[in-house]
């Protein structure tokens, strides 16, 4: 970031940037038709993953792991930049906005390889982080593998009952064959262990398109 350039460049390289993401919306699924649903879903998430670390610090236990970086990302946008959701988060969910606070600057944390929940008493709060990613993610990534394969440039399907529909993205193709090919590598034994947690907590829309054998042949 040049803090020195003129007003006019400030001008340009500002329009700039607002021009190319504006015109991502489409690309990444927001539009009018999908905002009743991208809304709802991070209403559900405050309240899912408010009640999580009421119990444990990180997704997974008492240390970090992919699963906190990877929401930290969205959530430093959402609830420390962007107004909007930064004040449905205060409002809802405090302690969802101090844990992006924390979880910035995990420096001084020596992690232990016994700080992770322990796999065979899993608490009910994760199970019900999954049914989010079950409820809202999956459907989306199933058909819009589907629409890939038929080469498709829109598709239209239905997420948590409500009309969804948006460009195809390659992307999230490749996301739903790199997760299904981790899942292909686990062992027999993890494989089950999996499964038998999905289907506890009737996540049937991740049984019927994770354990998938179709490959879809996709482009970047």
């Amino acid at each position: 970031m040049n803090i020195c350039a003129s007003d006019d460049n400030v001008k340009t390289y500002g329009d700039y940037f607002v021009n190319r993401q504006v015109g991502r919306l489409d690309i990444v699924g927001s539009n009018d038709t999908t905002k009743p649903v991208i809304e709802q879903s991070y209403l559900d998430f405050l309240e899912a993953f408010k009640a999580h670390i009421k119990h444990y610090p990180f997704a997974l236990g008492q240390r970090p792991s992919a699963c906190d970086f990877a929401m930290y990302g969205q959530l430093s946008q959402l609830t420390h930049f962007d107004p909007t959701p930064m004040s449905i988060t205060l409002k809802n969910a405090a302690s969802v906005y101090t844990w992006v606070d924390l979880l910035e600057d995990q420096s001084a944390l020596e992690p232990q390889d016994n700080a992770w929940i322990d796999k065979n008493n899993l608490p009910d709060t994760l199970g019900q982080l999954c049914k989010l990613i079950d409820k809202y993610y999956t459907p989306f990534l199933a058909a819009n593998a589907q629409a890939l394969t038929n080469n498709q440039k829109q598709f239209k399907t239905k997420i948590a009952g409500q009309d969804w529909e948006q460009s195809t993205f390659a992307y999230q193709g490749k996301c739903l064959q790199w997760t299904r090919d981790k899942f292909a590598h686990l062992s027999t034994t993890d494989q089950k262990f999996v499964k038998d947690f999905f289907s506890k907590h009737e996540l049937n829309n991740i049984m019927n398109n994770l354990f998938s054998a179709v490959k879809h042949q996709l482009t970047a």
